[in-house]
């Protein structure tokens, strides 16, 4: 499983969490229901945003089911999104798709074992496979997957040619994410939602890109590999202000969004993405000053889960000192999935806090 987002139970309220469970599960049985066990090898925490933003546009078009145990869930059963959900199936798509691209990555790097010819062929077989399976699954719900394959195509062709700039060389991955994002609207019946979700897209897949460039740069430094930040000689610290950038972009692009359901999204494209790009740099800082707002990594057990815990515990009602959510409002902070209260369009239904903490400060609606 690879992806930036990766949100655990003391980042998620239990409700959030198993929501997000239910989609993570369900990409994953998608996977194996449609395209065979191996398939579930792509399952990946970014993937499944495409189906989440689906549910959220549209609920009626994800239906659940009552999953069988499995080892991974310690043998307990679980609500999953079923398999024939388009935006599971839209996910698995753009996930064949992903992993196909990285398998021909290290085929033409000839990374590691992928140098030796017998597992180099096999590789590349199963690569051609999800691809094909990848293209046959976007085609059915009328996407083309033309885009995900000349953005696959073109990146190894941008780092060969040298003198471009970060950004030029990110473009590849903007321009897919982007057109998977999009067309969620257009599954939905909410097109007028396109263009936030294509910005919100292109600027996820730039931040996808980015991270994982700094979470390997150390290692492609000591190999000799290809990096794009040491390829264009790109400063960390401007690679930090892009990812920042980037992450407020996707807020801003959020807030436009057209939802039926908005809670797990912001949570997962606004909160854990800004944890994503918090928790990469301060894995790469060495030694430096942290900036204002982050905890050190040496903090990072003893300090941020049990404040994270605290947090969930009170609602959101505790923030600790780092959190830039300390000081606001409980509607201005609050992530619960509620509808105890109707009208509430400022925090989209979010004043369960009053039932789950005893404690709500938001004027939207008569909590008492």
């Amino acid at each position: 499983m690879f992806g930036i987002v990766r949100p655990c139970r003391h980042t998620l309220c239990k409700s959030l969490h198993a929501e997000w469970m239910a989609h993570l599960c369900g990409l994953c049985l998608t996977l194996r229901d449609r395209h065979g066990h191996l398939a579930r090898l792509v399952t990946n925490y970014d993937g499944l945003l495409v189906s989440v933003l689906v549910e959220a546009q549209a609920p009626e078009l994800s239906p659940h089911r009552r999953a069988a145990p499995c080892a991974l869930r310690g043998f307990s059963r679980a609500d999953v999104v079923d398999a024939r959900a388009e935006g599971a199936r839209l996910a698995a798509a753009a996930s064949l798709a992903l992993a196909a691209g990285k398998i021909g990555d290290h085929l033409s790097d000839r990374d590691g074992v992928y140098a030796r010819p017998l597992v180099g062929a096999a590789a590349r077989r199963v690569a051609e496979r999800w691809s094909r399976a990848s293209d046959h699954e976007a085609a059915a719900l009328g996407f083309d997957g033309e885009v995900l394959r000349d953005a696959l195509a073109r990146q190894p062709l941008l780092e060969a040619r040298g003198g471009l700039t970060l950004l030029e060389l990110t473009e590849p991955t903007e321009t897919a994410v982007s057109a998977v994002f999009a067309h969620t609207g257009e599954l939905t019946g909410k097109p007028h939602n396109a263009p936030a979700l294509a910005e919100a897209g292109r600027l996820f897949g730039r931040l996808a890109h980015l991270l994982d460039a700094v979470e390997d740069l150390e290692a492609d430094r000591r190999n000799g590999a290809y990096n794009p930040i040491l390829a264009t000689g790109t400063p960390l610290a401007e690679v930090r202000r892009l990812c920042d950038d980037a992450a407020h972009g996707i807020e801003l692009a959020v807030a436009d969004l057209d939802l039926e359901r908005r809670t797990l999204v912001r949570a997962l494209l606004v909160g854990e993405v800004r944890r994503a790009v918090a928790r990469t740099f301060d894995d790469h800082r060495h030694g430096t000053e942290h900036p204002p707002g982050e905890v050190p990594k040496v903090r990072s057990f003893f300090v941020v889960c049990p404040a994270e815990l605290c947090k969930i515990c009170t609602c959101g009602w505790y923030q600790p000192k780092w959190s830039p959510n300390r000081g606001k409002s409980c509607r201005e902070r609050c992530e619960c999935p509620c509808d105890c209260c109707d009208g509430c369009s400022y925090c989209n239904n979010c004043c369960d806090c009053c039932r789950c903490c005893k404690r709500c400060d938001c004027d939207c609606c008569d909590c008492g």
